[in-house]
């Protein structure tokens, strides 16, 4: 694993903008790289000054949304049955298209946005998205609306740590919570000053 990762970041260091867009549409499209490692790196050439930071939004951006793009038309026209099948060639656990499943299943169409600062979940919330044929529209919309704090967030976090970016990877699952309760606190603060 370690070796495989030192091989997306050496792609990174070497394509930069166009790396990253690649990688992260690879994660969104429910191949399991993890976006600490990819944003988390941009923020460290950002910090080195080799990215710019809203250079490395849109690039993340960019890729992320065709990978989701392109989850949702595997799990729209192809379905369930058919990522359980041929999934694991590549890479994608059930265990982990199921739990994407209940979130969906829950939330609807809202997973789509929280979902996308969860670990696990957010990589693999298209599929769901697709097999209940949800309007692309609406889609296209709540993953925007949740993939851009996360991105920002990430590649901030990376640019802050530096050199020691690769703390990212350690804290990721810690970051996802706690970037869940400053939304939903930041929503009813909003909320409630909208009802005064």
């Amino acid at each position: 694993m370690e070796q495989i990762s030192q091989s997306f970041l050496t792609f990174i260091d070497q394509y930069g903008y166009f790396a990253v867009v690649i990688l992260m549409a690879m994660e969104n499209a429910c191949i399991p790289i993890p976006s600490e490692l990819i944003l988390g790196f941009a923020g460290y050439l950002i910090f080195a000054e080799r990215m710019t930071f809203s250079g490395a939004i849109v690039a993340g951006m960019i890729g992320g949304m065709l990978g989701s793009i392109f989850a949702y038309l595997v799990g729209s026209l192809k379905g369930r049955a058919f990522v359980d099948k041929y999934g694991k060639y590549f890479f994608i656990k059930k265990s982990h298209v199921d739990l994407a499943q209940r979130w969906f299943d829950k939330y609807g169409i809202k997973a789509v946005f929280f979902s996308r600062m969860l670990p696990v979940v957010r990589t693999f919330i298209s599929l769901p998205a697709g097999f209940a044929h949800v309007n692309l529209k609406q889609f296209l919309f709540y993953t925007f609306l949740g993939s851009l704090p996360w991105t920002a967030l990430i590649l901030f976090a990376g640019l802050k740590l530096g050199e020691n970016w690769k703390e990212l990877l350690a804290i990721g699952h810690e970051a996802s919570i706690a970037f869940i309760v400053i939304c939903v606190i930041a929503i009813l603060i909003w909320y409630f000053k909208r009802k005064k």
